[in-house]
């Protein structure tokens, strides 16, 4: 009765007036992918994944790959379904394409097994908290001077009490001058912290750092690729702000390195990335166990419940991105953002804004 019978993979996207780009990448759509599972009982369960224009085809086919071994598989047998998805990926890789599916199915499959316990997400998994801080997101590199200031602007007449920009320029002075821009724009009240997607080497982020610590940046995130852990460690020990990385992790080998190196100060793990709800828990207690705070990357409709049932969250990522597409947005109210108190993660994507594929 509570075994999975079928599934289905459906494409949304949501309004973009012109692409935007960060120090890294230049976004032509904001498009997402859609699961659905049903089980035998009739219960649904659905997840999603950010895609943008990447891999369409290839995400598609990991997913029904993924969906074909999972048939008649348990929905509570979390764990058992993410090792044989392991097992079964190990020829092609067990990261990458393959574990956003194996997330995929996870986060939808325990949205279909709460509902059948009649209980959202963070009360089957024990709460420690009720409300999570959450601060605004974008301020894109392709943005001009005024529609950065027009975008902060917005989030601090929101409500929103942090804001956080893209940096990387070409010219570190640039990307300071635009750190400068904002903080006049939002005044002293709000929070800035930076982004720059990679897009930086370990010399001109630690000028960067040091030259913005008189407009108190709260953190620095991703300043450097992510897998240069000694690049880290230097600027963790000379930045004299925060450090934070996490997104582009797909297992907990790279925390782990640098939390004994001492290497971050935050930690941003990304929900599909890492594989569904125990693995991103299980790094949550790993950065618990340096007393390192856990900042998810973008889900926040996923981490804002999760965040309740742990004891180092420090906040969430707010874009706006599904809002319009879905049937009950998070409600976020002067910075802080409440789950939902119905099954499951307590919403789902409008059918209107489904095409199957």
């Amino acid at each position: 009765m509570h075994s999975i019978k079928s599934y289905a993979v459906f494409t949304a996207k949501a309004k973009l007036e012109k692409p935007i780009a960060d120090a890294t990448h230049t976004l032509t759509e904001i498009s997402f992918i859609v699961l659905r599972i049903r089980l035998k009982d009739g219960t649904i369960g659905e997840s999603y994944l950010l895609s943008f224009q990447y891999n369409p085809q290839a995400i598609i086919g990991a997913l029904k790959d993924a969906g074909e071994l999972l048939l008649g598989e348990k929905v509570f047998d979390t764990v058992k379904v993410f090792d044989k998805l392991n097992h079964a990926n190990e020829y092609f890789g067990m990261e990458g394409l393959n574990r956003w599916a194996q997330g995929a199915f996870n986060i939808a499959m325990w949205d279909a097994w709460a509902k059948i316990l009649g209980q959202p997400v963070w009360k089957v998994l024990g709460a420690s908290k009720r409300q999570i801080p959450i601060y605004g997101s974008g301020g894109w590199i392709s943005y001009s001077p005024d529609e950065l200031i027009d975008e902060v602007t917005q989030y601090k007449n929101r409500g929103f009490k942090a804001v956080k920009i893209k940096v990387g320029k070409p010219d570190w002075k640039e990307d300071l001058e635009r750190l400068r821009l904002v903080r006049e724009a939002v005044g002293n009240e709000i929070n800035i912290m930076m982004d720059a997607n990679q897009g930086m080497n370990v010399a001109n982020a630690l000028q960067l750092a040091q030259a913005a610590k008189n407009l108190h940046i709260n953190w620095f995130e991703e300043p450097i690729l992510h897998d240069d852990y000694q690049g880290f460690e230097l600027l963790r020990n000379q930045a004299g702000i925060s450090i934070a990385m996490g997104e582009r992790e797909y297992s907990l080998t790279p925390l782990r390195e640098l939390l004994q190196r001492n290497a971050i100060d935050i930690w941003q793990p990304d929900i599909l990335r890492l594989g569904g709800v125990e693995a991103w828990r299980n790094s949550a207690a790993l950065a618990a166990s340096f007393n390192v705070s856990v900042l998810p990357h973008y889900y926040k409709d996923y981490d804002i419940p999760l965040l309740c049932t742990i004891s180092n969250g420090a906040g969430a990522e707010s874009f706006d991105w599904i809002d319009t597409l879905i049937d009950h947005p998070l409600e976020i109210k002067d910075g802080m953002a409440t789950p939902h108190n119905t099954p499951g993660w307590g919403f789902k994507f409008k059918d209107e804004y489904l095409r199957q594929v």
